[in-house]
């Protein structure tokens, strides 16, 4: 007899693995070593961690619940101080804690926008975007980021998919994966946008602190008042701690919106209290880390960057794209590869795992993403394996 059952059609995805999936799955099965240059988890990557994160949970202070909608005031206290340390001004009455970036997502989704609306997102980005669109009853429509040796949105794409029922336009800056960061005449010309059809911006910043060039200052959209700005961030990347489950919005924009919104955005942080205080009261002592966990992310992901470049010249079969920021490399391969059978072929033959360029929904191919973290001696030994793969399949 068939299952009668109905789940939600939110949920109604493609839930069997892709080949790619299966066969890294079997590789593993097998007790075969992989050269993971999709690793993103901090955690997984050989950084130090002081022990001293750890025994800031051990405080007598979390035997107390004491709940506060936007999170404890002595929390977003120490969040603006980091803000500080990057000269940007953020008042703690500004900020909404979440447990996750994914999280703060889904409040600006509800607070925004109703089921028929749509939010309008960058391609290329993270794939996770469509699941919390489905998760919120939101409708998605992608605008475009070109390639002009260096990675600016197309306008017009973004203009033609405007209608009565966008609410928001959605900034990753830096982008992930194609680390660009956003630039001042983007957000005159993008701000005048939303003026004109009454749109709110939500901006993940999450990668900010990732410059890949130390001496450049970049944009952040933080105290935007020309429109309602939403800026998210959050100690997954900052402190490279996805764990610990802290992330946050900082609210700005005209003074009569932001008092709508914050009332409204209250309301629903109160409806759940996701942040737990052990987190909250750690907070400062964690940020005294900072420098230490940024330097050694940093120092890693210009080592491998560098890495890329060297072995990637002008004399290379692929194309290293330009990137300015965050923790991925993007090479352009050559037009008669196909992605999914070079990630295929690098994990059978050279034991080397890759993103195809369609994990992150680039407009076309072929196109293959790195992890920019995991250790200098494996990513160096994986990109020799890609570039001597890629130098034999010449046609």
């Amino acid at each position: 007899m068939p299952n009668s059952f109905h789940f939600a059609k939110r949920t109604n995805w493609e839930l069997s693995s892709n080949q790619i999936t299966s066969f890294v799955d079997n590789l593993k099965k097998e007790n075969v070593e992989i050269l993971n240059l999709t690793e993103s988890n901090p955690t997984k990557c050989g950084f130090r961690y002081p022990k001293r994160i750890l025994k800031s949970l051990y405080d007598k202070k979390n035997f107390f619940y004491a709940p506060d909608a936007q999170g404890m005031l002595e929390t977003r206290q120490a969040i603006s101080e980091y803000y500080k340390t990057k000269n940007i001004n953020v008042r703690p009455e500004q900020i909404f804690l979440t447990s996750s970036t994914s999280e703060a997502y889904s409040y600006l989704f509800r607070l925004l926008a109703n089921p028929e609306d749509r939010i309008l997102f960058p391609h290329p980005s993270y794939p996770l975007f469509q699941f919390l669109g489905d998760l919120n009853d939101v409708g998605l429509d992608f605008y475009a980021l070109q390639y002009l040796d260096q990675w600016v949105i197309d306008f017009g794409s973004l203009k033609d998919l405007i209608t009565s029922h966008t609410k928001s336009i959605v900034l990753v800056n830096p982008n992930n994966p194609t680390g660009s960061f956003f630039r001042m005449y983007e957000l005159e010309e993008l701000n005048g946008l939303c003026q004109k059809n009454r749109l709110s911006i939500i901006c993940d910043e999450v990668f900010h602190d990732f410059s890949i060039n130390p001496h450049e200052n970049h944009l952040s959209l933080i105290n935007n008042k020309s429109v309602l700005t939403f800026v998210l961030g959050g100690f997954s990347k900052t402190l490279g701690l996805p764990q610990m489950k802290l992330s946050w919005i900082v609210i700005s924009g005209p003074d009569d919106l932001v008092k709508e919104a914050s009332a409204r955005l209250e309301v629903i942080a109160d409806t759940y209290l996701s942040v737990n205080t052990p987190v909250q009261n750690a907070c400062r002592v964690w940020l005294k880390y900072k420098k230490d966990l940024q330097s050694q992310i940093l120092n890693r992901i210009r080592n491998n960057f560098s890495l890329l470049k060297k072995l990637f010249s002008s004399n290379s079969p692929c194309q290293l794209l330009n990137m300015e920021g965050g923790w991925y490399g993007v090479l352009k391969l050559p037009l008669h590869y196909s992605e999914e059978q070079i990630v295929l072929d690098c994990l059978k033959e050279d034991h080397v795992f890759v993103h195809p360029g369609y994990f992150f929904d680039f407009l076309d191919e072929p196109y293959i993403v790195l992890s920019l973290l995991p250790q200098e001696a494996i990513f160096e030994k994986g990109l020799t394996r890609i570039l001597n793969r890629v130098s034999i399949n010449k046609p």
